[in-house]
């Protein structure tokens, strides 16, 4: 009840007035699969026990994942936006991964930094100094226990899913544009703006063999799901198909007039290939005809990345360098009015020769960044959408809501002047509720940077770990306060100094040499060298049955009794110097005390009237 009120009215406990924050927004997909796998039904039935959704709010609690969907990808497309995440110190984003479970998206900046944001509250969750350069490229391997990246000088980085990094390898001289792993996980190829291709061995790092053919920079190459198949797009134009056994380039398709800048198989069946770049235009690729068959329109300026949607095969999203993101779908044309409609190859009589098919966007976020769009990527079920842009900002994109309307009025569809002329959008409130995110997203992130911080090491005394020594200046005034000393060596004098080798300052020169020819002080040590050691003492020596005051030559004093013996002295956890060697041998080391005897035991339970029966 207290949490709410201050949360309310923003109070504190101390009587001041504190910043409300905005709600974060959560989205949480476990009811729509717990719906989903309550009420599924199989395949080839195509019914569900779930009712229709409708353009109402009440309809909400029955939404569906999209696999429960096939044949209804409209559902899945990205129309509202979620959240915007960005970092303290803002760089550009070049890549975005979501983690293989979902929970989690992880961006590779211009900085060569990787961040984590959570998957569902989309805050902050940790940062980590990944690459020295910009990131160019990474991927999840297929059984997702690995993760590779790559970054501009040409090295390409192994890591676990806990980001231990394990293992680095100098793949290229140049920056590496692209990096996809095999079918089985054995091999991974990357494509670099050398203009080769380079086929690696994943276990030991080692380089198999280099394919060569691109005139100039390639800048995109992934890797076929289930067949032994490359693509790779280039600067000069040019597709290319290899067979990555031989290193032979297959076949050249040329489709584009401008620099390619990303080529993509269809994960789930592999019979299409989507590319993109810089002549505005998309193209859909069939391998079975080796040929376009589709061509993506609608963008005014260059596509600079495309992805496809995890589950619909008719679904893709491309993301433009004006900073918009546009939805296609293959199985309808959308044509704006006055344009004649296209005829697929397919319906053809000469589907070989036939033109290609034109394809207008479902649907348009032109406003979704404010700088070029460079990579996109899909949650593993199909319901959120992340982006990454050279505004330095990650967003995140998902479906709307049943009978939602006002996501499709907003600041990213029609642009924050037309927007807040149509009453949909205030430039004073979003640009205040836009600085509330910020200081979330900062505090979050500092928050989690004071829980990865290591403390500092400080110099411990010896033997005694965990003991800090003393912290002075060179004046000899202690900082920080009184520094505690370890229990029972409060009174424990201290060391004798080391004798210089000219006496100490106001004695007899002679005297002191008359004392060391005597053999009463042990000879200084020779400059630049430390003090010998003592001589090794016999086996059970006994300093009792010296005379008092009178020891060997060089040899230490006996420790004082305050330091181990009577009550409450010593250390905690360590041994008293009984059962320790005698003129210190043991040196610190604990020991273990004899145990008692059992006979011995016996007889004192037996005196204590136990244990007399005969059994």
């Amino acid at each position: 009840m207290d949490r709410d009120y201050q949360n309310a009215y923003g109070g504190n406990h101390d009587g001041g007035y504190r910043r409300q924050v905005g709600r974060r927004p959560v989205t949480d997909y476990g009811s729509s699969m717990v719906q989903w796998m309550r009420n599924r039904q199989p395949r080839h039935r195509r019914a569900s026990k779930v009712e229709l959704e409708r353009p109402s709010a009440s309809y909400l609690v029955d939404m569906l994942p999209p696999t429960a969907k096939p044949h209804n990808p409209a559902d899945a497309i990205p129309a509202k936006h979620l959240h915007s995440s960005l970092n303290k110190a803002r760089h550009a984003v070049n890549v975005v991964r979501w983690t293989p479970e979902g929970r989690r998206l992880l961006t590779g900046s211009y900085s060569g930094e990787f961040t984590l944001w959570n998957g569902t509250a989309f805050n902050f969750e940790t940062i980590m100094q990944a690459h020295d350069v910009a990131i160019r490229a990474a991927t999840y391997s297929h059984n997702e226990d690995w993760l590779l990246s790559a970054c501009n000088d040409g090295v390409i980085k192994y890591w676990q899913p806990n980001f231990n990094n394990v293992k680095a390898i100098q793949a290229h001289n140049d920056p590496i544009r692209g990096i996809s792993f095999s079918p089985n996980d054995t091999k991974f190829v990357t494509a670099s703006d050398d203009a080769t291709l380079k086929i690696f061995d994943f276990a030991g790092g080692v380089e198999e063999s280099t394919l060569t053919g691109h005139n100039w920079d390639a800048k995109s190459v992934d890797w076929h799901p289930t067949k032994g198949l490359l693509v790779s797009g280039s600067k000069d134009h040019q597709v290319k198909l290899w067979d990555p056994r031989t290193g032979r380039c297959l076949t050249t398709l040329h489709g584009h007039k401008n620099t390619l800048a990303k080529t993509l198989f269809e994960p789930r069946q592999g019979q299409l290939l989507a590319t993109c770049g810089r002549d505005q235009v998309a193209r859909i690729f069939d391998l079975r005809m080796m040929r376009d068959i589709c061509l993506l329109r609608g963008h005014e300026k260059e596509v600079s990345t495309l992805t496809w949607h995890p589950f619909h095969t008719c679904l893709l999203s491309t993301g433009g360098n004006d900073g918009s993101v546009y939805h296609y779908l293959l199985n309808e044309l959308n044509a704006p009015p006055n344009t004649a409609p296209s005829i697929a190859p397919y319906d053809s009589a000469d589907p070989t020769n036939a033109p290609a098919q034109t394809i207008y966007p479902a649907h348009r976020l032109q406003h979704a960044h404010d700088a070029p769009v460079w990579s996109l990527d899909w949650h593993p079920l199909g319901h959120i959408l992340a982006s990454g842009s050279n505004d330095r900002v990650t967003r995140f994109w998902t479906r709307a809501r049943p009978g939602e309307t006002d996501c499709f009025t907003d600041r990213w569809h029609l642009g924050e002047a037309a927007a807040e002329g149509q009453g949909a959008w205030n430039a004073r409130a979003g640009r205040r509720s836009m600085r509330d995110e910020e200081e979330m997203d900062m505090e979050d992130e500092a928050d989690g940077l004071v829980d990865q911080t290591m403390p500092s090491r400080q110099a411990v005394l010896p033997g005694l770990p965990g003991l800090t020594l003393p912290i002075t200046n060179s004046d000899g005034t202690s900082v920080g306060g009184a520094q505690k000393l370890p229990p029972g060596i409060g009174n424990l004098p201290p060391p004798p100094p080391i004798l210089p080798p000219g006496g100490f300052p106001g004695m007899d020169p002679a005297k002191f040499r008359e004392l060391l020819a005597s053999g009463q002080l042990p000879p200084p040590p020779l400059p630049g060298q430390a003090l010998p050691p003592p001589p090794v003492l016999p086996p059970n020596f006994d300093f009792s049955k010296l005379p008092a005051g009178m020891l060997p030559p060089g040899f230490p004093p006996p420790p004082p009794p305050a330091f181990g013996a009577g009550p409450g002295g010593g250390l905690p956890g360590m041994g008293s110097n009984d059962g320790m060697g005698s003129g210190g041998g043991g040196g610190g080391i604990r020991r273990r005390g004899p145990l008692p005897s059992q006979q011995e035991s016996l007889k004192e339970e037996q005196r204590k009237g136990k244990f007399r029966p005969v059994r």
